[in-house]
C-alpha cells in the first residue's frame, strides 16, 4: 500500500497490446490493481493502471520496462500516497454557529469580553471557554524522521499531521502540528513554554537523542501541562504492556527475568527505564560498541552513563552474542538482520523476541518464531505489531480529562497495565499479546487508567473523571 502507483500509459488500439502491458508488470514483479479507460480515440487508448511495487526504485524500473515497450509511453506516474497528501491531511472546523450578526456578538466580540475578562480572572477557566481543554500540540524540529533522519522541519510535517489525525479519529483530541526552525534546545524549550497557554499538552515528535532528553525534562519541569515524547515513551508503553502478556504465556515473572535491549538512544533508554520501573530483574544494554558497562564510560552518552549505573548487575561484558547468552527476553531497537539462529538459542528456555528496528526487523520473523516462543516486531504484516500509536492517544485523552498538570510515570506505567489488559488473560496466544489499534477499548481503558493515576497522584486539577470531555 505504502509504494502503490497509478501509470498513465498512451497505448496503440491494437489487439492484445493491454496483455503485453500486464506481461510485462508481470514479469517485473509488479502486482496489478485496477485498470481503467481514460480516453479512448482511433488510434490511441489511454489507460490508468495501478500497480503495487515493493519501493520507489522498483516504479522506475517498472515504468522504464513498459517505455521500452513498442506502442506504449507512460505519460504519467502517480504515487498514491503523494497525491493523497495534497494540500496537507488538516482542516479547522468551526464548533459553534456563525450566521447571523446575533451569532457574530456571541462568538467574537462584544461578548467574547466576557470570556476574556472571566479567563483573567482564574486561568484555570481557560481549560472551561477555550479549547485548551481538549488540545495537544505536536511538536518537532525535523531532526529525527521515522527512519529518514533529519529532513528539517517542513518534511516532518506529513508526519505530524498525521499524528495529529491520529489523536482526532482515535480520542477525539485537537492536535496542531507545530514544526520548528531550530534544532537547539534551548530554542525548542522557549518556544514551546511561550506556546502553551494555548495548549492543554505537549507531545514531542521526532526529536534526535540527545537533545530530546534535555527538552522533555525542561518542559516537563517548568510547564504546567503533561508533556511526553512520543518516540520514547509511547514506544515503551506498548513493549511493557506487550511484555506482560507474553510472559504469561512462557510462566515468568517479570522479576525473574533478564531482558538485553540493542540500541540505547531515544526508544531504547524509556524502554529501559520503564522496565526498571515495572520491577524487571536485570537488563543487559547492548550499543554498538557492545554491552554497556558501568565504568567502562568511553563512549557512552550522558543519559547512557545514567542507564550503566542502574543495570547489568552482573557486569557482563562483550558483544549482542555474550548478552544474549541465557537472556529471557530480546528487545531491539537497533538496525536489522542482526540476530543470528545461534543467538536465539543461546538464551533461556521459552525466550522472548521483540525485533523492532524498521522496515527490517533484527532477525528474519519466520527464523525468530521457529527458535523463540514469542515474537513482536513493529511491522503491520506480521503478528504482535509494537506500535506506539496504540497508546498515546489513550495517555493524552485521560491527561486531558482530569486536566492533568504533569505526565508522570505512574501514569505510563498505568497505561501499560491498561493496554496489556484489553486482551482477556485466556485469549492471550503466541500471536496475540498485542491489541489491535481498531480495537475500541483500547483508548478508553488506557484513559480512564491514566487519568485515575493522575488523581491518586496529585497532578490532576479535576478530582473525577468525567463521563465525557
Amino acid at each position: 500500500m505504502a509504494y502503490t502507483l497509478t501509470l498513465r500509459c498512451e497505448i496503440q488500439n491494437q489487439p492484445g497490446m493491454l496483455g503485453r502491458i500486464t506481461t510485462i508488470i508481470g514479469e517485473h514483479g509488479g502486482d496489478i490493481g485496477a485498470i481503467d479507460i481514460v480516453r479512448a480515440e482511433r488510434g490511441l487508448v489511454v489507460r490508468d493502471i495501478t500497480v503495487r511495487v515493493l519501493d520507489e526504485n522498483h516504479g522506475e524500473r517498472l515504468v522504464t520496462a513498459i517505455n521500452t515497450t513498442p506502442g506504449v509511453r507512460v505519460i504519467r506516474v502517480s504515487d498514491r500516497v503523494l497525491l493523497a497528501h495534497i494540500g496537507g491531511k488538516l482542516a479547522v472546523q468551526s464548533r459553534v454557529p456563525l450566521k447571523t450578526r446575533d451569532d457574530l456578538s456571541i462568538a467574537y466580540t462584544p461578548g467574547v469580553a466576557r470570556v476574556c475578562k472571566a479567563i483573567g480572572d482564574d486561568l484555570t477557566k481557560a481549560f472551561t471557554y477555550t479549547w485548551k481543554r481538549n488540545s495537544v500540540a505536536v511538536v518537532s524540529d525535523g531532526s529525527a524522521i521515522l527512519g529518514l533522519g533529519n529532513l528539517g522541519p517542513e518534511a516532518a510535517m506529513p508526519v505530524m499531521e498525521g499524528k495529529a489525525i491520529l489523536f482526532k479519529e482515535l480520542a477525539d483530541i485537537d492536535a496542531v502540528p507545530i514544526c520548528l526552525r531550530s534544532q537547539n534546545p534551548d530554542i525548542i524549550v522557549q518556544t514551546v513554554e511561550q506556546l502553551s497557554p494555548t495548549f492543554g499538552g505537549i507531545n514531542l515528535e521526532d526529536i534526535a537523542s540527545p537533545s530530546c532528553f534535555i527538552v522533555e525534562g525542561r518542559l516537563h519541569e517548568s510547564l504546567d501541562i503533561p508533556v511526553m515524547h512520543d518516540d520514547q515513551h509511547g514506544t515503551a508503553v506498548v513493549v511493557l504492556a506487550a511484555l506482560r502478556n507474553a510472559l504469561l504465556i512462557t510462566g515468568k515473572q517479570m522479576k525473574d527475568v533478564r531482558a538485553v535491549v540493542n540500541g540505547v538512544g531515544a526508544a531504547g533508554t524509556a524502554i529501559i527505564r520503564a522496565l526498571l520501573e515495572a520491577g524487571i530483574g536485570d537488563v543487559t544494554p547492548v550499543d554498538r560498541y557492545g554491552i554497556i558497562l558501568s565504568g567502562d564510560d568511553a563512549h557512552q552518552t550522558p543519559m547512557q552513563r545514567i542507564i550503566a549505573s542502574q543495570t547489568n548487575r552482573d557486569r557482563r561484558s562483550g558483544d549482542l552474542a555474550a548478552a544474549m547468552a541465557g537472556a529471557d527476553v530480546f528487545i531491539g531497537v537497533s538496525q536489522g538482520n542482526i540476530l543470528s539462529p545461534e543467538m536465539v538459542q543461546s538464551m533461556a528456555p521459552d525466550p522472548i523476541i521483540f525485533a523492532l528496528a524498521n522496515p527490517v526487523p533484527e532477525g528474519d520473523p519466520d527464523m525468530l518464531r521457529h527458535y523463540a516462543r514469542v515474537v513482536a516486531t513493529g511491522r503491520s504484516d506480521q503478528p504482535n505489531q509494537i506500535n506506539n500509536v496504540l497508546c498515546f492517544p489513550g495517555i493524552f485523552r485521560g491527561a486531558l480529562d482530569v486536566h492533568a498538570t504533569k505526565m508522570t510515570s505512574g501514569m505510563r506505567l498505568a497505561a501499560a497495565e491498561a493496554l496489556a489488559s484489553v486482551i482477556p488473560p485466556d485469549e492471550v496466544n503466541e500471536e496475540y499479546i498485542i491489541p489491535s489499534v481498531f480495537n475500541r477499548h483500547v483508548v478508553p481503558m488506557i484513559a480512564h487508567a491514566v487519568a485515575q493515576t493522575a488523581i491518586n497522584e496529585g497532578v490532576a486539577r479535576r478530582t473525577h473523571i468525567p463521563t465525557n470531555t
